[in-house]
């Protein structure tokens, strides 16, 4: 079965990048500056920051579904970031190093399964959970800080 990951848009975002700490800080956005790599995912171009990039850490809504599974919480964004387009069947680096909780979803938003799996060990998975006619989508989170990391349809 095969599949593609989904990045951000970086779109909604652009009003963002470069705005002062004062109007990040009056809707609930942090600037941080990297000191490491790994450790700083973003979600529109799908790897690490690098030391000494600036991010914005914001809430984000990953699940916006009418439903009991309907989700936000943090992420990073590297601020001027360009989207990542994967390749079809492509896993990029920043998930296939992770831990990753994969949830799967109906077009209701329900969940109908869900598992742990390290990165390396991601692709098995996304094709026995997207096999299913009941799943409309995944989404990976990274598992240790349990952060939303993309999202997986059928390509």
């Amino acid at each position: 079965m095969s599949f593609r990951i989904c990045a951000l848009a970086a779109e909604p975002f652009h009003a963002l990048f470069g705005a002062s700490t004062e109007a990040l800080a009056a809707q609930g956005v942090q600037r941080r500056v990297v000191d490491r790599n790994p450790g700083f995912p973003c979600r529109i171009s799908l790897r690490d920051a690098e030391p000494g990039e600036t991010v914005l850490l914001l809430n984000y809504e990953h699940q916006p579904a009418d439903s009991p599974y309907r989700a936000s919480h943090a992420i990073y964004i590297r601020e001027l970031a360009e989207q990542s387009f994967p390749a079809i069947d492509e896993i990029p680096q920043v998930l296939s190093t992770r831990l990753l909780s994969v949830r799967a979803f109906d077009a209701e938003g329900m969940m109908r399964d869900a598992d742990v799996v390290p990165g390396d060990a991601l692709r098995p998975l996304i094709e026995r959970m997207l096999a299913s006619p009941d799943v409309a989508y995944l989404h990976l989170h990274n598992a240790k800080p349990g952060c939303f990391a993309a999202r997986v349809q059928r390509a």
